[in-house]
């Protein structure tokens, strides 16, 4: 029987032509890593190998390591096996990685979305064999609104509260979202104060991006200078001290998991707005039918579902278990939870 290209282990996804991963759970000796967030980039590998913008985003998060930046679409060859690159829209830095030896050529996506959010580089098509794609939304009921529609509905939703005399706190993941918020506001409207967590990640990005002004949230920064103005702050914000700074405030989450209002009960949150990093249910299929691609391999979301789907479509499709976690929550470096 024949080896595949890329196999699934207890460590992650392994290529044994090259002896080496793609973005595992657990230490190994050297790891290609396809994004920032915590669940794909861990600490304890010996070299890292991504792409270039993510070279600053791991550095910050994981800390002293041993880590080489690729541009996109350059060819590195271990072992005679080819990888490269490619944009995945997901976040700054995001890539899906392409893997190809002896005529055989698979595509891990990541995690990504075909939304040009202004933010990441947007999402381009790879062809492959094998496309190893997330389903973190593989459910028909997930249809994004278009971005534009989304933040005039946020800034509409500031200037409301402002006019109420009250602070808008927006809650959108350290890493990804909370950029793609600050881009987008309308500084016309008021001042933007962040989340030290939020800062922190931000000032590591500013160099490779325009981001408008934002105040950090000390001690010394008063009550008085937020009102009616516009906080943005990792979810492990909510119902911590910290937000009692903001009184009186209203809360909205943005995130995919805002299509399902229970969602938004569950977290107590007041206003929900739907803006995710993934791909909706046409964005998957979207995608898949782009990459040309005679197999799938669904690895974290509705695997179930969406992978049945496809093989009634004629796909041969089938899931592998990972620790990835899409939307769903997994741990940041300072405690927080990201990549939605």
């Amino acid at each position: 029987m024949k080896t595949p290209l890329l196999a699934f282990n207890d460590k992650g996804i392994y290529c044994a032509a090259a002896d080496v991963y793609l973005d595992p759970w657990r230490p190994v000796e050297k790891a290609i890593i396809s994004h920032g967030h915590a669940d794909h980039a861990r600490w304890g590998h010996k070299k890292y190998i991504t792409h270039v913008t993510n070279v600053p985003i791991i550095k910050h998060r994981i800390g002293d390591i041993e880590v080489s930046g690729k541009e996109w679409n350059e060819t590195f060859t271990i072992n005679n096996v080819k990888f490269s690159f490619h944009p995945a829209g997901h976040i700054i830095g995001s890539s899906q990685i392409r893997v190809e030896h002896k005529g055989e050529v698979w595509v891990f996506t990541g995690d990504y979305k075909t939304e040009d959010d202004g933010v990441a580089v947007p999402y381009e098509p790879v062809k492959c064999d094998t496309f190893i794609t997330e389903c973190t939304f593989g459910l028909p009921a997930f249809k994004w609104t278009p971005q534009e529609q989304v933040m005039k509905d946020i800034n509409n939703w500031w200037m409301e509260n402002q006019a109420d005399g009250r602070t808008s706190i927006l809650f959108g993941y350290t890493l990804g979202k909370a950029q793609r918020l600050l881009k987008h506001l309308d500084t016309s409207i008021g001042k933007i104060f962040t989340h030290g967590a939020v800062e922190n990640m931000t000032e590591v990005l500013r160099p490779m991006m325009d981001f408008p002004e934002t105040t950090r949230i000390t001690r010394d920064v008063k009550k008085e200078e937020i009102k009616g103005h516009i906080v943005i702050a990792p979810p492990s914000a909510h119902g911590s001290p910290w937000i009692r700074k903001m009184v009186p405030y209203v809360t909205a989450s943005a995130s995919g998991w805002m299509t399902f209002r229970g969602a938004r009960r569950r977290r107590a949150i007041d206003r929900g707005f739907v803006l995710s990093d993934h791909c909706d249910w046409q964005g998957l299929l979207t995608s898949i039918k782009e990459t040309g691609c005679e197999k799938i391999i669904c690895t974290h979301g509705y695997t179930d579902i969406f992978s049945r789907y496809l093989r009634e479509q004629g796909y041969d499709a089938r899931t592998e278990e990972t620790q990835y976690e899409g939307e769903t929550g997994q741990l940041e470096s300072n405690n927080e939870k990201d990549s939605e």
